[in-house]
């Protein structure tokens, strides 16, 4: 018995040094762990704050705080894992080789992704407007972190990839208060000029038309038939398609009232030959 207590007792000498020196580490890897860990989530908290106080999308700024708080995270396990003794330098390769074969394998969503991060970001449309993008036109339904979702005039969905939407030409059609009206007829060349523009500008004294800037026509073209003449005028963004509407009723039927002739399209003449001279 007491060799076995004098034996345990030179064992001591050997890894008591070591287990204080370990549980020193320990120690200090857990304070760390836990400082540093209340201290990403209060710089995560006042990140979050911050973007909501510059007012950028509820989508964003949740999903930058929640992947900043992820990260600095990741970070400081990879820290406090090094600070007791554990080789990091192979996990960071893991990781690395992990993110890699992930972006291989997901870079159409993660295009899809960076593209709804600008779209978010830069707000080049937002929900309610009107837009026309990748041969799409529709009112814009809700924008996610991935694609955008857009609603037609004849109520169908469209979903398109926010990669080639923030890549492409947008047009958007709400993001101005007014729109001008161009709305072309075609007279023939020997109807009345002077007629035909007072007709045009009464049409453009209705109540959904601004006075200023006034109304005009202009003769926008001569054709090889007929006489251009573009009646150009503004109105709200509200009121665009129901003046165009109103056009399409009015116009031909008030400038015949006013004996002005639209011009008419030219005629194809088929010539069928005869059985005669089918035969020769």
């Amino acid at each position: 018995m007491e060799m076995n207590v004098d034996e345990l007792l030179k064992r001591s000498e050997a890894w008591v040094p070591v287990l204080l020196e370990y549980s020193g580490k320990v120690t200090l890897a857990l304070i760390t762990l836990a400082v540093g860990w209340w201290l990403i989530n209060v710089l995560t908290a006042r990140v979050s704050r911050l973007l909501a106080m510059r007012r950028v999308d509820r989508t964003l700024h949740g999903f930058i705080a929640n992947l900043a708080n992820m990260v600095l995270k990741v970070l400081l396990l990879v820290s406090v894992a090094s600070m007791i003794g554990v080789e990091t330098t192979s996990f960071i390769a893991a990781i690395g080789a992990a993110g890699l074969a992930i972006g291989l394998a997901l870079q159409g969503s993660l295009a899809n992704f960076a593209g709804g991060v600008l779209i978010l970001l830069f707000r080049p449309f937002k929900v309610g407007d009107y837009v026309e993008a990748q041969g799409v036109a529709g009112t814009v339904d809700n924008i996610q972190i991935f694609h955008t979702v857009l609603r037609t005039g004849d109520n169908r969905t469209v979903i398109v990839p926010n990669g080639s939407l923030s890549n492409g030409i947008i047009t958007n059609y709400s993001n101005q208060p007014t729109r001008q009206v161009l709305y072309d007829v075609k007279v023939d060349y020997s109807a009345d000029l002077a007629k035909a523009r007072e007709v045009l500008l009464k049409l453009a004294e209705d109540p959904r038309v601004q006075k200023e800037p006034a109304p005009v026509v202009v003769v926008a073209g001569l054709g090889d038939t007929a006489i251009n003449l573009s009646l150009r005028m503004w109105t709200s963004n509200a009121d665009y398609w129901g003046v165009i509407f109103m056009l399409n009723e009015s116009v031909r039927d008030s400038l015949a009232s006013a004996g002005v002739e639209l011009a008419q399209p030219p005629r194809l003449v088929q010539v069928v030959p005869t059985a005669s001279q089918a035969q020769s």
